[in-house]
């Protein structure tokens, strides 16, 4: 049933997919799709406006106008299922390649030094990388220095082995187009469960990828963590712009 009432409106042409209004977002009807936010259903929207706030372009306003009403059993029962998806990967990791557990044996120096620099291999530790595919659970992530770094840093930064995937687990993703709320719960079940020596965060320079900070942030808080933390930002050029500490 339509009513007349107070509901979320996107503006696609302001709207760059930063994704930093899904986490505000309780009810979760706010997703990134094909680089937009995007409302996932009228009757998951409250109106009430809670992720104003959080966009940085202004794409997001509240209207008045004919919607669905506003279900809370509907939203009960989405956030549930958004759950279970989540959840999904971690139990399936005795099923698909992808995503079954592996600790490697990174090359030595020594072995480095032996070999042509074509046949060198990756100072990578374990499997999967990707942080939806790797559950809070893994062993190797206890008492790890753990590297959090957006996709495109892998192509941008050249000398991304050496200078931070060696000696570090790591974990890879998009915030632009995964699931960022998936993000958040995920480290902060990683930050609750888990020794971590350091975290290191690394990101490229555009808009979109700063919501890898405040994802990482929100998990940091939300499970009261103390660990190290640094971040890095990269440039497009492969340019360290930006390093510091918290």
């Amino acid at each position: 049933m339509k009513v007349v009432r107070k509901i979320i409106e996107i503006d696609e042409e302001l709207c760059t997919g930063c994704g930093d209004c899904v986490p505000d977002c309780a009810e979760g009807s706010l997703q990134i799709i094909d680089g937009k936010a995007r409302l996932v259903g009228e009757n998951l929207c409250d109106g009430l406006g809670a992720c104003l706030g959080s966009c940085p372009t202004g794409a997001l306003r509240i209207v008045e106008r004919e919607a669905e009403e506003f279900d809370e059993e509907a939203v009960e029962k989405y956030l549930e299922e958004l759950k279970k998806q989540k959840e999904q990967p971690a139990a399936a990791t005795g099923g698909c390649p992808s995503s079954q557990l592996k600790t490697m044996q990174p090359i030595n120096p020594c072995q480095a030094a032996n070999v042509p620099q074509s046949q060198i291999g990756s100072a990578l530790s374990h499997w999967p990388v990707q942080i939806r595919l790797i559950p809070p659970t893994a062993p190797f992530l206890e008492n790890c220095d753990l590297l959090i770094a957006a996709d495109c840093c892998a192509v941008s930064y050249g000398a991304l082995q050496d200078d931070f995937v060696k000696g570090r687990i790591v974990m890879m993703g998009c915030p632009k187009f995964d699931d960022q709320q998936m993000y958040v719960d995920r480290f902060t079940e990683l930050f609750r469960t888990r020794k971590l020596n350091t975290v290191t965060i690394l990101i490229m320079e555009v808009p979109c990828c700063s919501s890898m900070l405040q994802i990482v942030r929100k998990a940091y808080d939300d499970a009261g963590a103390s660990v190290p933390v640094r971040q890095v930002v990269i440039s497009t050029q492969g340019q360290i712009l930006d390093d510091r500490s918290w």
